[in-house]
This record gives C-alpha cells, structure tokens and sequence, in this order.
C-alpha cells in the first residue's frame, strides 16, 4: 500500500511517497514494525529508482519512504533544480524524524538507503544522527567527487575550475537581474549522449527516454548547485557511522563503483561491500535481473540489523 504523504525540511514541504507493507494497517500501533528511508539519485524523483526501491521494501516486510529532495520533484524550494548538498542531507534527517513520529514505526529501528548522489548524503546523514541504526548504499556516488574528478575519476581536473567559474559568472547574472540561472544535465539527442561514453548515455536513456523519464525529474541544475557542491564531501565522514552496520551494494560493471571501494575501505566498524555481476551503475535502478538481486541483500541486511 501506498499513500503519499508530506513532512517539513528546513521549513519546506517535502512531498513523499510512504510504502507499507499489506500485513501493516496504516494506523496499527500494536507492532510497530522497522522503516527505511530511500533517498533518490540527483536529478530524481520519488516515482524513478527510489520509489521502486521503496515499494520492493515494502514487499519484503520494511516500511519504506521514498521523497522529493526540497528544491525538486513536488517538494517546495525555490530557485527550482538546486542541488544544495547541505539541504539534501537535512531532508533525510528530517524524513528519518517523521517515520520516528508515525504509529506504525518503530522509531528505533530506522535505516537509511541511498541510492547514487544520496550514497554521499546518507553516509553524512547517518555519520551524526544516530537514529538511523543501519546504512546501505546501491550505486553509491559522492556528487562532489563526481563533479570535481568525473564518475571514472579520471576527469581533467581544470574541467571542475571552469565549471566553478561559469557559476561564479551566473551569480554575477542573477544579480544584475537577469534572471534565474541553469544548465543542461542531458545531452539532446542519443548520438550526442552516446559522444560522452557508456555510462553517459545509459544516464541520459534512463532520464530522457520512455524507459523511466519523468515529467518532474530535472533535466537541468541551477549554477548555484556547482559550488554549493564543491565543498561537500560525502564520504569524509564515513568512518563515524560505527558501530552501526553499513552495507554498500555496487554493480561489477560500475564506472562509479570506486567511490564505493573508498567508502568501504574507510569506514570503521561492521561493514560489506556487496558486488552485483554484470551491472553497470544505472543497471541498478531499475533492470529487474540486477534489482531483484540487490534487493535480497538489503533485505538480509536490514532483517539482520533491524528486526
């Protein structure tokens, strides 16, 4: 069963999706039962990879909320398409405090799952809120190194100072009054996505084909978002979730999947590192042969850790 329902972040209304299990009535307050909180790739939305993942939780017994990041989706924030990573990380918590509030949840059995760019997110989040008792991760990606080195790393440096500069020019824009300003996140045409590599145009055909596009996932981000992100680091911090468990879940195939070996190598306490053969990064959003999988380990790992 699905309702949708809204909690505040920072003093926005964020808009979000609540799974819960057919053996849970939504006001049953005899057995609370454990919850996860699904946090959704950059430039997502609740109904894409977060709300399958959300509702195949549920099928396996968690009661899980997926959501629109503030500034996204059907969630309020202006200027619209902000990626602002300190945000991000407070919608989680403030997601984490409304499922301690709801009578079918038991408050502390709470866990976080973060997929892509809500990986670096929900590792933060988690470091310091030690509600969240168990953390897992599928296609982790910290955005910040994303941007600075590329999804391989091996991205020319000077790219990020040019980026940095273009935004440090919208600023200059917005402030004589020129209006709002953005960039393109996809490529126009598949031969264009195809110039930028394998993993570029699997991004652009989830995101902009019938596959799973979505008329409120953004299509672009204001400059704003470029030094708002410069000085995150999603992963600094890892090693903070200890004691609590932490599982990260990454496809063979993964251009990204060394922003996961990192995260494992620097976290301290229990920890798996979980590797999907054949997937690639976004293979794990929505591909059943690489979600059901995946799904199986995070419901061994959250029956494990919060039942």
């Amino acid at each position: 069963m699905r309702t949708d329902v809204t909690f505040t972040s920072n003093g926005l209304k964020i808009s979000g999706h609540l799974h819960l299990p057919q053996t849970i009535a939504a006001a049953d307050t005899a057995t609370p039962a454990p919850a996860v909180v699904v946090g959704h790739p950059g430039t997502g939305v609740k109904e894409q990879a977060a709300g399958l993942y959300a509702g195949r939780l549920a099928a396996a017994g968690f009661i899980a909320l997926a959501f629109d990041a503030a500034y996204q989706g059907e969630s309020q924030g202006e200027p619209r398409g902000l990626e602002d990573p300190a945000q991000r990380v407070e919608d989680l918590k403030s997601a984490v405090s409304f499922l301690t509030t709801h009578p079918a949840v038991d408050p502390d059995r709470i866990g976080v799952l973060g997929i892509c760019a809500s990986d670096g997110y929900g590792l933060t989040a988690a470091a310091t809120d030690h509600r969240i008792r168990a953390v897992a991760t599928v296609s982790g990606v910290d955005i910040a190194r994303q941007f600075k080195v590329g999804a391989d790393g091996t991205q020319d440096p000077a790219l990020f100072q040019s980026l940095l500069d273009a935004a440090a020019a919208a600023r200059t824009a917005e402030a004589r009054g020129e209006g709002g300003q953005t960039f393109s996140l996809f490529p126009a045409t598949a031969q264009e996505a195809e110039l930028g590599g394998p993993h570029a145009f699997e991004g652009w055909e989830y995101y902009c084909t019938p596959r799973a596009a979505h008329e409120r996932s953004a299509k672009t981000l204001t400059w704003s978002s470029v030094d708002r992100i410069a000085t995150f680091d999603g992963l600094a911090t890892v090693s903070l979730i200890a004691p609590r468990p932490l599982l990260l879940i990454a496809g063979r195939q993964a251009v990204t999947s060394w922003m996961s070996v990192h995260a494992f190598q620097n976290a301290t306490g229990p920890k798996e590192l979980h590797w999907i053969d054949g997937a690639s990064h976004v293979d794990l959003y929505d591909k059943d042969e690489y979600v059901t999988p995946a799904i199986a380990k995070l419901a061994e790992f959250y029956t494990a850790n919060l039942v």
